[in-house]
């Protein structure tokens, strides 16, 4: 579960804890400032949850108009699809809208691998640069390959875990 903090932009009235719409709304109801004006500005802080789901929190720059789409994405995409809109969001600057766009619609493409070079084996074993006969790969240079590939992909860590990305 994902526990949000609403905090008032109103310095003198309180903010709250909530962690679904339904309980945002009703707490955001009853919530007046000392002067009797119902808060109606708030600054939303992740407080609890998932740590993939504080970084998306963040790329996603969740405030009060989607902070229910945000949760329902909590709940319902996997860490690859969350993986994705991080890493398309915030670092290949794409623009992405909840509760509209499909993560799996995103042109990014993750491997999770600890480096290029192991990026670089892979495709070789994958057959990516086309048949190498088992003889001469001991010879590839797979340094000077992920040099190369290091021109589209790039290597980061979400969440404690190494991952190399392209974006499309």
């Amino acid at each position: 579960m994902t526990t949000l903090f609403a905090q008032p932009y109103d310095i003198s009235a309180t903010g709250f804890y909530f962690d679904s719409a339904e309980d945002y709304a009703q707490k955001a109801a009853k919530n007046f400032n000392p002067y009797g004006s119902l808060v109606e500005e708030y600054e939303l802080q992740f407080i609890d949850g998932e740590s993939i789901d504080s970084n998306l929190f963040h790329a996603l720059d969740v405030g009060q108009c989607n902070f229910p789409a945000y949760l329902e994405a909590c709940d319902t995409w996997d860490e690859h699809q969350k993986q994705k809109v991080i890493l398309a969001v915030g670092e290949c600057g794409y623009t992405f809208i909840l509760g509209t766009d499909d993560p799996d619609n995103l042109d990014v493409d993750i491997y999770q691998v600890e480096s290029l070079k192991e990026l670089a084996e892979q495709f070789v074993d994958e057959g990516l640069f086309g048949e190498i006969p088992a003889s001469i790969q001991s010879y590839l240079d797979y340094d000077a390959i992920a040099r190369d590939l290091g021109m589209d992909y790039t290597e980061t860590l979400i969440v404690g875990e190494r991952l190399v990305y392209r974006c499309g």
